[in-house]
């Protein structure tokens, strides 16, 4: 029984982690803060659109609680300038108390190299906003991201969150856009699609794995 049980043991460390799929256009699932979103079908991608508009707004899971692990999604935004902020808020405490990390898209292909420097941005709130990281620590919270998706184009973000450690991939790349360490000691919240205001942007395909423990 004694090398039953380790069996066991050693099967179940190495199972794969779970992965969680939820259902976007499922608004029972779903908890809003902020202006609403839409169900959106566009070919094989059933997820849900903001418009452009104002505030801030979240579309957080109910009943779900995020530590560490693997967050994907495919985003489509647009290339209009300082009106598309895309991503995802995790470790949400309340309305205004959680971490993001959010795309610019139309900084993607921008010509002014300073714009292409800013594509992909980390930030806590409601202490550690892009303003104060931008001025405290430049290009630390922000970076350019590779390979470069079209701006206005369909791209997959992932995110992986290990400890402090977050770390943010484009399309499949080996390389991340962007290391950082976390700024806040929560370890634990809710978890949700997050745009900026104003934002017109279109997501699909959520994925959740949790690390192993």
């Amino acid at each position: 029984m004694k090398y039953v049980a380790i069996l066991f043991l050693l099967l179940c460390q190495q199972l794969p982690a779970q992965t969680f799929v939820p259902d976007l256009q499922n608004r029972n699932v779903w908890e809003l803060h902020g202006r609403d979103a839409k169900n959106l079908t566009d070919n094989s991608k059933n997820g849900v659109s903001f418009w452009f508009d104002e505030p801030v707004a979240v579309l957080q899971l109910k009943d779900y609680d995020f530590s560490e692990g693997t967050i994907e999604f495919d985003v489509r935004g647009r290339d209009e300038l300082q009106r598309c902020f895309v991503g995802i808020a995790f470790h949400i405490q309340n309305d205004s108390t959680y971490d993001v990390v959010y795309f610019r898209p139309f900084n993607f292909k921008n010509a002014e190299v300073f714009r292409r420097l800013r594509s992909v941005q980390y930030i806590s709130w409601p202490k550690y906003t892009w303003q104060k990281l931008r001025a405290e620590h430049p290009n630390q919270y922000e970076h350019p991201v590779t390979p470069v998706p079209e701006p206005d184009e369909w791209f997959h973000a992932k995110m992986v969150i290990l400890g402090k450690t977050i770390s943010v991939y484009v399309n499949d790349s080996a390389e991340p856009s962007l290391v950082v360490e976390k700024l806040t000691d929560t370890t634990h919240g809710g978890l949700g699609l997050w745009v900026g205001d104003p934002t017109e942007a279109d997501f699909a395909n959520l994925k959740i794995t949790p690390a192993k423990k």
